[in-house]
């Protein structure tokens, strides 16, 4: 999928795709759970949680 077709369909700028795909960016609960249901997937199969310790 193309980054403009997924900003379409969750709403979003590109720069936000742009910027999680390079991990300078944590979504909103609202967007990891937008983007999971694009790609009929869990938001754990989308994103690793690190605790930066």
């Amino acid at each position: 999928m193309k980054q403009n077709e997924l900003v379409k369909l969750v709403d979003v700028r590109r720069e936000t795709i742009v910027h999680l795909e390079n991990g300078r960016y944590n979504p909103s609960l609202k967007l990891a759970m937008d983007i999971a249901k694009v790609f009929d997937v869990t938001i754990e199969d989308l994103f690793k949680f690190l605790d930066e310790e």
